[in-house]
């Protein structure tokens, strides 16, 4: 069977993305099943470094964690890009994309590849701008943005390729513990937008300071059990973000769930 595709794609950067898509390998592959990921970010790499961290860390702690093998997309090795996609998705039940936060050919493949695309926002106009135009005054929506557009034309290409459909999912991070009038605003006019252009709408992971505590050791939240380390409230109730965001996803459960892969 081959491997769910779960792309993880948004133009503006700080959304959080690669800490959502770490994250969602890492559950995965907690569940058993076999995970693969690669990072088109060829510059930043903050997917990859998250996971280079992590194999250090076992490493030198002489542990052994959950971990997904995976990659990094560059041009100069000689595949292209929709070769590294598909070789990895052989070896899996679920792919993981990070894609760096602007738009070029390599991103907009991965996307017409996806089975989930995730597309994770901070809970503002800000950010909301990317994918809608928000009247000022009355806070509707004028029209879909650019990149609402994109996603338009990838699902069209998936669509003739091989008749798949691209499931698009749209992730709320950031939210604020305390209800707010422009939380609701931004709320409203997601819900909008989504009968419009075709997304779903999940909460994602908050505004904590443990997600970039734990960036340095490559560790997630699901590790803190493993590793030792005492779960306070916070821990506890982040924890909760992180499966009410899997489950959110609706993702297939795959068959057989083999042995995990090791890192490569």
């Amino acid at each position: 069977m081959a491997a769910h595709r779960i792309i993880f794609a948004n133009e503006k950067g700080g959304s959080g993305k690669s800490t959502s898509a770490v994250h969602t390998a890492i559950a995965l592959a907690v569940k058993g099943h076999r995970v693969t990921a690669l990072d088109l970010d060829t510059r930043q790499r903050t997917f990859g470094r998250y996971l280079d961290n992590r194999v250090d860390y076992m490493k030198r702690a002489g542990a052994t964690l959950p971990m997904p093998a995976y990659g990094t997309f560059n041009p100069a090795d000689g595949f292209t890009i929709h070769e590294r996609l598909d070789n990895l998705a052989a070896e899996a039940d679920f792919l993981i994309v990070d894609t760096p936060g602007r738009d070029d050919d390599y991103v907009r493949a991965a996307i017409e590849t996806a089975d989930t695309l995730v597309t994770p926002i901070n809970d503002s106009f800000v950010d909301l701008d990317l994918i809608g135009q928000v009247d000022p005054d009355n806070y509707k929506i004028k029209r879909p943005s650019f990149y609402a557009e994109l996603v338009w034309d990838a699902r069209k290409a998936r669509a003739k390729s091989d008749g798949g459909t691209v499931d698009w999912v749209v992730l709320r991070n950031r939210l604020q513990h305390l209800e707010a009038r422009n939380m609701r605003r931004v709320a409203a006019a997601l819900s909008e937008l989504s009968k419009r252009v075709g997304f779903r709408v999940i909460p994602g992971l908050s505004e904590r300071v443990i997600y970039r505590e734990l960036f340095p050791k490559g560790l997630t939240l699901l590790d803190l059990a493993a590793i030792g380390e005492d779960a306070g409230l916070a821990h506890v109730a982040a924890r909760g973000e992180l499966r009410e965001l899997i489950a959110g996803l609706e993702l297939p459960e795959q068959a057989g769930a083999p042995k995990q892969t090791q890192a490569a």
